[in-house]
Formats: structure tokens, C-alpha cells, sequence
């Protein structure tokens, strides 16, 4: 287990010096793409809860999650 956070930690000090490394326009560019990535595996996520659903129907509750997100980081904002 100690093998893994040792592995865990090298890679998190590998990201940060990547980050700090970046020039502006990456570091711009790497917040769509970080919300790209998430977004994928959301839908990954919803059409392995609901397998037989149509796209338009896997989409919708995207949607409805995304927006629930926002409610919720607004409310723990205010």
C-alpha cells in the first residue's frame, strides 16, 4: 500500500512542476480541457447506469447533473 502512495504522490509532484511549467495560453487552455475530460467520464458514467438509453436521453441527464453541480457550488459559495 505504501508502494501506491509513494507512485500516488511522485505523480501529483510530476503534475505541479508540469503546471508551474506551462506557459499562459496552456495554462488557459487546461481548464476546458479538464472540464472536457470530466464531462466524458460523466457520460461514460450514465450510460453505464443506464445502458439501454437512447443519446438524447443520456445527454438530458448530463444536463440535469451539470446543473445540480452548479446549484450546489452556488449554494456553498453564498
Amino acid at each position: 500500500m505504501e508502494d501506491i502512495k509513494s507512485l500516488a504522490d511522485a505523480l501529483d509532484l510530476s503534475r505541479l512542476r508540469a503546471a508551474r511549467a506551462a506557459n499562459p495560453v496552456e495554462k488557459l487552455l487546461a481548464g476546458p480541457r479538464l472540464f472536457d475530460r470530466i464531462r466524458a467520464t460523466m457520460l461514460a458514467g450514465i450510460r453505464h447506469q443506464f445502458p439501454g438509453a437512447p443519446e438524447h436521453r443520456v445527454r438530458a441527464i448530463l444536463s440535469e447533473r451539470l446543473a445540480l453541480a452548479r446549484r450546489l457550488g452556488d449554494a456553498r459559495d453564498e
